[in-house]
């Protein structure tokens, strides 16, 4: 995915430099510098993050922004009611995002519940105000539930047995968790982001068991290694 955002980056750099060129040659007398052209900047790379990117939301919020202030620099909007629309509108996305989930299942809330049934408890580990370290080396891993408030949690994985599909359900509230994954797993993210989110940096591998990731990241972020 990571090349068909350097391929739509390089397409569009090849196209502002021909229509530089050929203005300079009175070919063409096309004005690339139109008020809030400088809003491209943030709804390109977002536009291509949704087709190149995991976690969808925060694009969707950044192309919504850079849509938002692009109308206010051709005076289709005022720029006191982007501040009026601003805050409504990443609500109504990640509602949205939320609804979505709700309606077409969470992986990850469906393999816990499938644990619990079974009568197994998954780990559970919080970081309040402080730090905490959670390392499964040598265990066999299902589930677990982390949680970072004002506070960072370390999950170490890579030592892990992991032999079938299992899940982490995370908050992360003005925290961070990191979470770190053997080579040879996939893993998938489903989250509710508001003013944060989650870096999934794993490479995708063909049957292998999934590690689904779901929660809620506020002020926070989970980044995923």
């Amino acid at each position: 995915m990571k090349k068909i955002g350097s391929v739509i980056l390089g397409i569009i750099l090849i196209a502002i430099g021909a229509v530089f060129a050929l203005n300079a040659l009175n070919i063409t007398d096309i004005d690339i510098f139109f008020d809030g052209w400088w809003t491209l900047f943030i709804i390109v790379p977002c536009t291509i993050g949704l087709f190149t990117e995991r976690e969808k939301t925060g694009n969707i919020i950044g192309v919504a922004i850079g849509v938002f202030l692009l109308l206010c620099c051709q005076d289709i909007l005022s720029f006191s009611m982007f501040w009026k629309l601003l805050v409504p509108a990443i609500i109504v996305i990640v509602g949205l995002k939320m609804v979505l989930t709700g309606l077409f299942g969470n992986k990850a809330n469906e393999i816990m519940k499938k644990l619990r049934s079974e009568g197994k408890n998954p780990k559970a580990d919080c970081a309040v105000f402080s730090g905490c370290e959670v390392n499964y080396d040598g265990e066999v891993f299902e589930g677990a539930e982390l949680t970072a408030v004002f506070g960072g949690v370390d999950c170490d994985l890579r030592n892990a047995i992991i032999e079938k599909d299992c899940a982490i359900q995370v908050s992360a509230i003005f925290g961070g968790i990191d979470i770190f994954v053997p080579a040879g797993i996939n893993v998938k993210v489903n989250s509710n982001n508001i003013f944060g989110g989650v870096s999934n940096k794993t490479a995708v591998h063909q049957n292998a068991p999934t590690i689904y990731v779901s929660g809620t990241c506020m002020f926070g972020g989970v980044e995923i290694k």
